[in-house]
């Protein structure tokens, strides 16, 4: 967590797959101190999704909409990412109340692919997610897509198991060097 944090990442998100999620997420948010947002990806059932939510998840990630996850989250305010593929699952998600539509796998299809989607829907905000890398986020963005994410290309198991935290910090200042240069073009 403080590798990330001092690294400049705001935002990050600990799968429910993962063995022992829940205490990982309550261990990371007591840790990050308000310094960075916490949530929970991979959340395939209600179950899964209140067992992050009493652990501090502040947002949910789905890998595709569940219905009634997506629903409590918008019944309650939770701003959820459901992922998406095709146009038609990426309107679904829109139009049930996603903050933004993960569109994953992104690596695919490729950057084109956003700008094909953002014909049109253009007022439905995308999150590249899968295949984005700090040489391609700035073809993403350009593309149409409005956020990307990233996750094993940085939080390698090699680097975890080793506790290589600097070249985890420095994999995630490559992210955010990119990210701060395509805002300010």
């Amino acid at each position: 967590m403080e590798t990330s944090i001092s690294s400049g990442l705001e935002t990050i998100e600990i799968t429910m797959n993962t063995k022992g999620a829940a205490g990982l997420i309550k261990k990371a948010v007591a840790c990050a101190n308000e310094r960075l947002t916490i949530g929970a990806g991979t959340v395939l059932c209600l179950e899964s999704l209140k067992a992050a939510l009493d652990a501090g998840a502040t947002f949910i990630v789905m890998p595709v909409l569940i219905d009634d996850v997506m629903k409590y989250c918008v019944k309650n305010k939770i701003p959820a990412f459901p992922g998406a593929l095709t146009p038609q699952e990426i309107y679904n998600a829109w139009n049930a109340g996603a903050a933004m539509v993960k569109v994953f796998p992104s690596g695919f299809f490729g950057p084109s692919y956003f700008k094909e989607i953002k014909g049109p829907f253009n007022d439905i905000q995308t999150l590249a997610c899968g295949g984005v890398t700090p040489m391609n986020m700035r073809e993403y963005f350009s593309s149409g897509a409005s956020a990307i994410a990233f996750g094993a290309s940085v939080f390698k198991k090699d680097w975890l198991t080793k506790k290589d935290f600097k070249s985890i910090g420095e994999s995630i200042k490559k992210y955010i060097n990119g990210y701060k240069k395509e805002r300010d073009v």
